[in-house]
């Protein structure tokens, strides 16, 4: 059976994220005191298959019942139940103003006399450990909805418990760093087709941009040395049991080189027969 927990800074998208996980055939439950669930898991493995796919979130809403999750999660771990445990993330900055635009209360805000910012600041230190422990960190900063749709349907739409998923991403360096990368590469150095002026509005998914970027030697050399890095790094990974390995690369704009090197990326680790996915953080921003 596939047992998603979800965790996360309230206001970083667990709900949308819960919500692309029913899409996609979870059974899910939300706001779940962390102090059931090992007993919902037994239920669910009860079911005699009629439940294959269960998520549920629990978060700092549950008070102080939510500092019980670390004992349910060594309790899981002590039953050998598989679980994976997915950790939503975003900038204190974004977390404000998502919940001024909504006008939702966040869960900590009478501790601190109505200040957003310390209510913030206080749940991220709570959860810190729970990200520590987290198979999957997504940071939902710089993403749309549909992103993180995309995102979480990388991750789940198969069986988790198949080998570790490798998400190669592209993102512009112009819109902020990608905090949950494993691994970045800076591909600013290269020769830029934003300069040329038939390509600068094209993206490095069109021929033209991927042909001009990887003409120059520098290019090769540098996709080359990439990929026999990952060919070193990812066994390394899979002995740890990592879930999730994302390779981040980073231009100016996130529109041209970025999106080349990850599509190369891309083919390059799919023909090696690992599970991988394939997103462009900003390639539709302007």
């Amino acid at each position: 059976m596939d047992f998603v927990i979800i965790t996360g800074l309230s206001g970083a998208g667990k709900s949308r994220a819960i919500d692309a996980l029913e899409d996609i055939g979870f059974y899910c439950v939300d706001n779940m005191p962390t102090t059931l669930i090992s007993k919902f898991a037994e239920i669910c493995m009860q079911s005699d298959g009629k439940i294959e796919r269960v998520a549920i979130v629990t978060d700092i809403r549950g008070g102080e019942l939510f500092q019980g999750l670390f004992d349910e999660l060594d309790t899981l771990k002590q039953q050998n139940f598989n679980y994976k445990l997915l950790f939503l993330d975003a900038s204190d900055a974004v977390l404000m103003s998502r919940f001024k635009e909504t006008r939702r209360r966040h869960p900590l805000l009478d501790m601190f006399d109505g200040s957003i910012e310390n209510a913030i600041k206080t749940e991220r230190m709570l959860l810190k450990p729970a990200r520590e422990r987290a198979d999957y960190i997504i940071d939902t900063s710089l993403l749309s909805s549909a992103q993180l749709k995309e995102r979480i349907c990388n991750i789940f739409l198969d069986n988790i418990s198949n080998s570790m998923l490798i998400n190669c991403m592209s993102f512009g360096f112009k819109y902020g760093a990608a905090v949950e990368a494993d691994l970045v590469f800076d591909v600013r150095c290269l020769p830029n087709p934003f300069y040329v002026d038939e390509l600068k509005m094209k993206t490095g998914l069109d021929a033209e941009v991927r042909d001009y970027v990887m003409e120059w030697p520098q290019s090769q050399k540098l996709l080359k040395m990439i990929e026999e890095m990952l060919d070193f790094l990812i066994p390394l990974y899979l002995d740890e049991g990592k879930s999730q390995l994302v390779v981040a690369v980073g231009c100016t704009g996130g529109k041209h080189r970025s999106v080349t090197f990850a599509e190369n990326l891309y083919k390059y680790l799919s023909e090696k027969g690992n599970k991988v996915a394939v997103n462009h953080r900003d390639i539709l921003k302007h």
